[in-house]
């Protein structure tokens, strides 16, 4: 719920902020900054939380703390590739296939009832996933109409 908190209230005041600066309305930069704000919050989760951020990846799947720690760092560098204008195009494509890279993990874990802040196996469950799938769509959509349409 973090995220989703963080995403619309950076996008609400940056709106206000950008409308009191430059005289009208950047949607499209607001959203960019939001999903910025929100990559950085979760990029802390792949640190603190890193073991149970693994346990979302099934066993075959080798290095999964490494891979925790990797994604965590391209959550790190996509607010900045958002924010520069030259690469947000293209940050943003990248983004979105993060998103749908991110999406089995996700079922994975709720099919096994993963718990990524305590790694432990008692989390949501699969009733989870009618909120999470939702949730990634609304991520992608939020990424292609703020970086990608914008920029047409």
């Amino acid at each position: 719920m973090e995220t989703e908190i963080t995403l619309l209230g950076t996008f609400l005041i940056s709106l206000i902020v950008l409308r009191i600066k430059y005289k009208q309305y950047k949607f499209a930069l607001s959203g960019r900054i939001a999903m910025s704000a929100m990559l950085v919050l979760t990029t802390v989760g792949h640190f603190l939380f890193t073991k149970g951020m693994a346990m979302m990846l099934p066993d075959f799947i080798p290095y999964r703390i490494e891979l925790v720690y990797f994604t965590g760092f391209i959550e790190m560098a996509a607010p900045i590739g958002l924010l520069l204008p030259k690469y947000s195009k293209a940050t943003a494509w990248l983004l979105i296939v993060f998103f749908i890279f991110l999406l089995p993990a996700n079922i994975y874990a709720a099919m096994h009832h993963v718990n990524l802040q305590t790694a432990a196996l008692d989390g949501n469950g699969p009733d989870y996933l009618w909120f999470r799938i939702p949730l990634q769509l609304f991520f992608i959509i939020w990424v292609y109409l703020s970086a990608i349409y914008s920029k047409r």
